[in-house]
């Protein structure tokens, strides 16, 4: 399990608390096709990324941040926190350098897939965010699709963030996308976790969440982990979920997915909790969301 779980800091390089799947960071066995750098940035400080050829979407989690590429430089206003609401986002073709710095200091995830066909920058503003709602009772979900095959032109991955509210399930019933064909479209796919207590939490609360994976086939997963602020899992095949925000902890995360087929999400949900969906079908979705 180790190989595809990494708890707070424990794939740190440089200046990034995580680095994972990216031209620069440590090879994942059986991983080829998503990256992903977060780090905190103190007030002032360049974080630099080499020209390379990798396709890369720059998100604010906390904090405004500014962007220069060699193709132009982007502000980006950001938000307080990742529960606050959407930010502006901005993609980045391969072949460009990049510098992100924050007048203020905060926290920035860049969200990369190796790529050789040169897009253009492409700046998606907070108000132009795609919001979806998606589920139904305890299953309520809010997703952002700021980097989904409808939001920007990109050669391989598709980006987006997840808000579950406290004592909710998402990526549930669960799902896979592993195979290539009419029905799904194979992408690994990375998580990256926060949590925020609800009003009402003790000082001494300490933000934790679950999350699943399992086989589907000959390949073997089998995950079901704790996940706390900062944590990281990837899911390169298999069944995806549950994601368990537990009561008490409202749970975000960030996705990132890509494969060496199309640029599409399509799912195959598990056969035998297929009836959850429709039993929930006139259920009220949760009144919490949209966040």
């Amino acid at each position: 399990m180790t190989q595809w779980v990494y708890k707070h800091g424990s794939a740190a390089q440089g200046d990034w608390d995580v680095s994972l799947g990216t031209v620069d960071s440590e090879p994942v066995e059986g991983w080829a096709y998503t990256g992903l750098k977060v780090a905190d940035a103190a007030a002032g400080q360049v974080l630099h990324l080499d020209a390379a050829d990798e396709e890369r979407l720059v998100i604010p989690l906390s904090g405004a941040f500014d962007v220069t590429s060699a193709n132009g430089e982007y502000h980006l206003r950001g938000r307080r926190d990742v529960f606050s609401g959407p930010t502006d986002v901005v993609y980045v073709g391969v072949g460009s350098p990049v510098d992100i710095t924050s007048a203020e200091g905060g926290r920035v995830a860049v969200a990369t897939a190796p790529a050789t066909t040169k897009y253009p920058d492409q700046l998606v503003k907070a108000e132009d965010n795609e919001i979806v709602l998606r589920g139904n009772g305890p299953t309520s979900r809010q997703a952002r699709n700021f980097g989904m095959m409808n939001n920007i032109q990109a050669e391989r991955f598709l980006v987006c963030e997840v808000i579950t509210p406290s004592g909710s399930w998402s990526s549930y019933p669960v799902h896979k996308h592993d195979v290539e064909n009419e029905h799904e479209t194979a992408l690994e796919e990375i998580y990256y976790f926060d949590m925020k207590a609800i009003d009402g939490a003790t000082a001494a609360a300490e933000p934790m969440a679950y999350q699943g994976a399992s086989s589907a086939d000959d390949r073997p997963l089998d995950i079901m982990t704790e996940v706390r602020p900062g944590d990281t899992v990837l899911i390169p095949y298999g069944w995806h979920g549950p994601s368990i925000a537990v009561p008490g902890y409202d749970l975000y995360y960030l996705n990132v997915m890509g494969g060496a087929g199309e640029r599409d999400w399509r799912v195959t949900i598990r056969e035998d909790q297929v009836w959850v969906n429709e039993a929930l079908k006139d259920v009220p979705r949760d009144p919490r969301l949209p966040m």
